[in-house]
Parts: structure tokens; C-alpha cells; sequence
């Protein structure tokens, strides 16, 4: 999804003392430096056969997208959302593992990377990548599994075209361009040596919706054939996903269905090291019906189960209706041969500084439709 960044200032507050002083700053291959000495061994997520395996368990999962948890620097706020989460009976979590800049953002503003020509920077310092540690090590003690993605197609947070600034090109030339690609690799390699021995990581995943329009397709499905081996080879237990829209299959003909954005889901699905599939549903910013969102999920479910992989409904949302629109989508998913999980756009809560970012897709938890959409569907899945 892409979203705006104004409004929610209080990600890029001045650093607290409380994550100064961030118990989880040693946070590397599942330990916590805070904890007891002990690491407790767990299975880690896994595929079984078109279905997802959760801690021995091999069923249907739901689970929710948060953005701004990444980039918030009060522990307490990371711990309520999370609380409320677990509460829920929601067990996956996608987040943002990026936050790129090209100049230095400022004192105590959270970002990851510092892109340049002459040298990129990857900050693991406490406005840096122990933000995502805390909320690795949170999310762990409550047992949720996370999704992290490592670059964005849209502007917000950096994203392809923060790489395109320090590095030239374009976004489409970003996944053939060989420095763009070289600092890419650094930062995942960054990323998942911190995580790679934690049953905390659900998926590592490439991107937050990667098109590369007017491109032949084979260009991205190279570039995901090639990254997510790189990924395998830093870390063969995880699993691995390309965070595409699943664009490009065949249908009837409506945007969705064309390559015109350079995807092709059934080549990416057929990617040996990606070991399940994921799509977006947005009909009215597609131009497309709200119903033909229910045979959008049944399309992608067939060439899932063809393929013989998982297939997740990663994102999905309308603004307007959500229990009557959103729950008939979450009915169809739940029950269609070839889908495991679905994710909804997005999580919203009130934390310290306010009421979390409202893009009008928002479900807020306590609400009516959180009640529908993430209280009565986990009761249905059961």
C-alpha cells in the first residue's frame, strides 16, 4: 500500500531515554541480552503443502500490516500494540524492515539506512535498527511472527527511489542497477544476520509491492529469482516471499490481470527459493468491483494450488463498508483451496502521542470493524 507520511510526526521523535537505553540492543540470532541466559528453541514458521505451520500448528492464519511500529521510540507504545495484537488472536505481523534517507534526517529521527555514491551508511544505533530489534524481541515474548520487507516500491520511507538518488538510474532500471543492487544486498545482509537463528521471523520479505512498468517481466522475476537466493543462502531456515500485488495472470482482461506493470505471478510463484506466493486487493483504486475482489482471491488461490505453495492475502482494504465488503473478501479467502492467510491494511490503535495514521483503510482495534474483521473472523477460522 502506499500511504502518506504527513500527520504522523511523532515516528521521528527525539530517541527517549527508555530506548537509549534499549534492553534488546544486542539483539542478534534470537537472543534477547536483557533475558535470562537461556534462549528457548522453536520451530520456525514454515510451508505444509498450501498451508502455513505455526509453531506445530498447520492450519489458516490471520494477521494485520504495521508500517509505523518500526519507527516508533517508545517502548510502550511497541509493547501496548503488540499486547492488543496477541489479545486478538492474531499471529502474523508484516512490518517495514526500511526507512532509507539520502541526508542526514536529524537528531533522534528514526532511519535505517543512509544511501550515497561515496559510501552508504547502515544505522544500528538506537534511532536505527535497535527500533526494529525492539520489536523483534517484543513480538517474540508474545508470540507473533513477523514479515519483514526490505525496500519499498513508493516513495514513503525511502524506498527504490532514495537508491535512484544516490545511485542514478531510475525506478525501473533499480533492479539491473549494479550499484543500487550491491548496497541492496548489504542492507538485507545487515537485516537478516541480526535475526536469522529467531523464530520471531515469519518471512523475509524483497519488497513492498515491486512493479517495474512497461518492463518485460522477466526483469523482475530475474531480479526475485536472484535476491531471494541470496536471501536463502544468508539464511536457509526462513521462509521467503516477493511482496508483489499479483499482477499479471491470467483473468478477464481488467488491470489487475495485465503484465502492463512487469509481474508475472505465476513465474514469480514458480521461483524455487520463494517459497509462497502473496497479492494485494484494492478494487477501488484499481477500477475494478468490490465482487470482482472475491474472484480475484479464487484466482490467485487456483495458481497457488498448482503450484503446490501457500498463497496470502497480504493486503486488502476498501474505505468504506469494511465489515460488509472486507468480511465477504475474508469468507471467500477462508475458504478457497490455495490460500493460507490474509493480512488486512491496516492495523490502527491509540498510543501515547495519539491515535496511529488513519488512511481511511484503517481498522481500529476495539472498534466495530475490528470486531467483524479480526474478532469474528479468527472465531470462524477457528
Amino acid at each position: 500500500m502506499r500511504y502518506p507520511t504527513a500527520g504522523f510526526l511523532y515516528l521521528v521523535s527525539i530517541v527517549s531515554a527508555e530506548a537509549r537505553s534499549l534492553c534488546s540492543s544486542k539483539y542478534y540470532k534470537g537472543e534477547v541480552a536483557c533475558q535470562t541466559g537461556s534462549i528457548v528453541a522453536a520451530e520456525f514458521p514454515s510451508v505444509n503443502g498450501t498451508m502455513f505451520n505455526i509453531d506445530g500448528t498447520t492450519k489458516y492464519f490471520a494477521g494485520t500490516n504495521s508500517y509505523w511500529i518500526s519507527f516508533l521510540t517508545n517502548n510502550a507504545d511497541v509493547d501496548k500494540t503488540l499486547d492488543e495484537l496477541a489479545d486478538s488472536g492474531h499471529k502474523i505481523l508484516r512490518i517495514w524492515g526500511f526507512n532509507d534517507v539520502t541526508s542526514n534526517p536529524g537528531s533522534g529521527t528514526v532511519y535505517f539506512q543512509s544511501l550515497s555514491a561515496s559510501g552508504s551508511t547502515i544505522n544500528t544505533g538506537a534511532n536505527g535498527l535497535q527500533r526494529l530489534d525492539y520489536v523483534v524481541s517484543a513480538a517474540e515474548t508474545r508470540g507473533i511472527k513477523l514479515i519483514i520487507n526490505f525496500v519499498n516500491n513508493w516513495d514513503d520511507y525511502g524506498g527504490m527511489a532514495a537508491y535512484v538518488r544516490a545511485f542514478g538510474g531510475s525506478k525501473t532500471s533499480w533492479y539491473t542497477n549494479t550499484a543500487a543492487q550491491t548496497q541492496y544486498k548489504a542492507y538485507i545482509k545487515a537485516v537478516v544476520s541480526r535475526y536469522a537463528d529467531s523464530s520471531v521471523i515469519f518471512a523475509w520479505e524483497l519488497a513492498n509491492e515491486p512493479r517495474c512498468n512497461g518492463c518485460n517481466t522477466k526483469v523482475l522475476t530475474d531480479w526475485a529469482a536472484s535476491t531471494s537466493a541470496y536471501v536463502k543462502s544468508l539464511d536457509p531456515n526462513h521462509m521467503v516471499t516477493l511482496g508483489d500485488e499479483g499482477f499479471g495472470l491470467s483473468g478477464d482482461g481488467s488491470y489487475p490481470y495485465q503484465f502492463t506493470e512487469g509481474v508475472d505471478f505465476v513465474a514469480n510463484l514458480g521461483i524455487e527459493t520463494l517459497d509462497f506466493g502473496t497479492f494485494h486487493m484494492y478494487p477501488e483504486h484499481w477500477g475494478t468491483s468490490n465482487d470482482w475482489g472475491n474472484r480475484w482471491v479464487e484466482s490467485h488461490g487456483a495458481a497457488c494450488a498448482a503450484a503446490g505453495k501457500p498463497c496470502m492475502l497480504e493486503e486488502y482494504g476498501s474505505t468504506t463498508d469494511h465489515c460488509g465488503i472486507e468480511g465477504k473478501w475474508q469468507d471467500t479467502a477462508l475458504s478457497t483451496d490455495g490460500l493460507a492467510a490474509d493480512l488486512f491494511w491496516q492495523l490502527g490503535t491509540t498510543l501515547s502521542t495519539g491515535q496511529t495514521h488513519n488512511d481511511g483503510f484503517t481498522i481500529y482495534v476495539g472498534s466495530n470493524e475490528w470486531t467483524c474483521l479480526a474478532t469474528e473472523h479468527i472465531t470462524s477460522i477457528g
